[in-house]
Parts: structure tokens; sequence; C-alpha cells
């Protein structure tokens, strides 16, 4: 079992920079996170750390938010442990739950079982309710999905419940990989889990594309996702802040994606958009 480092981030004011800052430490390693009443607890692997890339984290130079931490290494951690203490069931538009074996049915129409394991803190239930939230009003019915950095593959499985035909889910993290593979038996899927990036995306096109990850992958590989994107196919996205919109929507502009919906909750937005360029 790999070492940790438990850092101890008070952040004030609270929010929205909490949720913020988790992203920007997602970039640099960290993989865990606890939410606290001033700030965060958060994991990165003792061997990755590395702390010039820490003190080059955007949020930390803000000179209108008073950051502060502290850190100590934690050896050998229960993460499943950890994860359990902390995590509450996720109730979508009171359609779909996402939830524990540990939790009980919420008796809603729709029901996703995962267990994350090492690799996933509290920190993305935003960002997960508004991909599946979309992904509420959206057709799936034997639609051909790639999920990109799926995680646990909530998104994934989500589609194939929905109805979708051949769906791949791709992490460039092995825990998720292995975590997607036993999520898919909890929830009796089929799934294509592969380790990789959007670099490893060979020819084959997809209807619906879902990526829930963040601002600096997403506006490198958007012209990746676009170029296995069928014509007239969906691209989702999330993992943005409103103030990254802008950006994203440069990037989408410039392939030919048209904007069809945004949803925002709290500081964090989905943007599903459509494709216009022909193969």
């Amino acid at each position: 079992m790999n070492n940790y480092l438990e850092f101890n981030f008070k952040i004030e004011p609270l929010q929205p920079w909490n949720e913020i800052l988790m992203a920007e430490l997602i970039e640099i390693g960290f993989d865990s996170f606890t939410e606290e009443h001033d700030g965060i607890l958060a994991y990165i692997q003792t061997e990755l750390f590395k702390e010039e890339e820490l003190k080059e984290v955007h949020l930390l130079q803000n000179p209108d938010i008073n950051i502060s931490y502290t850190f100590q290494e934690m050896p050998n951690i229960n993460w499943n442990e950890e994860w359990e203490k902390n995590f509450s069931p996720i109730n979508i538009e009171d359609q779909v739950s996402i939830r524990a074996e540990f939790h009980p049915d919420q008796n809603l129409p729709h029901e996703i079982i995962i267990q994350p394991k090492m690799s996933f803190g509290t920190g993305h239930h935003a960002t997960t309710y508004l991909m599946i939230q979309q992904m509420l009003g959206m057709n799936f019915e034997n639609k051909t999905v790639l999920d990109m950095g799926c995680g646990t593959s909530v998104l994934a499985i989500f589609a194939k419940q929905q109805g979708a035909g051949k769906t791949v889910a791709i992490d460039i993290d092995e825990w998720s990989v292995e975590n997607s593979i036993e999520n898919a038996a909890r929830n009796s899927v089929e799934l294509e889990i592969s380790q990789g990036t959007a670099v490893n995306l060979g020819k084959e096109n997809f209807d619906i594309v879902l990526a829930n990850i963040n601002r600096n992958i997403l506006i490198s590989d958007i012209p990746t996702y676009v170029s296995v994107l069928n014509t007239g196919g969906q691209l989702l996205l999330s993992g943005l802040c409103f103030f990254d919109v802008d950006d994203i929507l440069e990037v989408c502009t410039e392939q030919k994606l048209t904007l069809k919906k945004k949803l925002q909750r709290e500081e964090w937005v989905s943007l599903l958009l459509e494709n216009q360029k022909t193969l």
C-alpha cells in the first residue's frame, strides 16, 4: 500500500474556492479529498508530490483568497474506510440515485451502485450531478458512447442503463480502470474499459462523447473528441468552472460544435454541444 501525504488546507472564504482548489490539485496528482467546515483535507502519494508544482497552483497565488496549509505523512490509509465516512448518496432530480452498496435503496427510477475506492473524493458531486442531469434529457438508445476520463464509470454505466449500445470507458489512472471494471459488474452492464488518454483513440467513431474532466485537458483534447464524433453527434462536457466557459466555447466554435444546452450548479458548469463537422 502506498504512503500518502495529507494536506490540511484552510480556505477563507470557503465557497466557491474549496471546489476550485480541489480541481487544481487534481491536476498535480492529488487524488482524494475530504471537505471540512473551514477547508479541505487533500491527499497525494508521497512519491508523486512535487513542492514546486504546488507553489505554482494558481489559486494559492490569488491575493483575494486566504489559503494556508500544513501537511503530514499518512502511511497505510484505509481509503475505503475514509470514503465511507465522508460519502453520502447522490439524488439527481429525484430520478437517479448514485450510492454505495452500504447505503439503503432510495427507490428512485434509476440507480447506480459504485464503490470508488481510493481515487475519488467527494468534491465532484456537482459535476457528476450536471452530467447526469444533462443525460436525462438525451437519447442514448442504441447509440455508441465514449466516456473519457471515466473515473468510476458512473456516466458510462448510466448511458448503458439508458439503452446505449457499445460503450467505451477510458481513464489515465490504473485505479480507475480497475474500479470501473468492478462497478460495471456491480451494475450488470457491459463496458469496454481501458487505460489511456485521448491520444489512444483510434479511428472508431461515436454518437456521444462524455468528458467530465477539467479545463486544461478539455481544451487540449476537444479536437480529438470531435475527430471521432459522428456528424450530428453530441459532446457533453463538465469539470468546468463558470469562468472557464468562454475559453471552452472558443475551442468548440473552432471545431464546428454548436452549443445546445448549458447547465450550472454552484460554480460548476456543463455544456451539451452538437457536432456540425462532416467526417
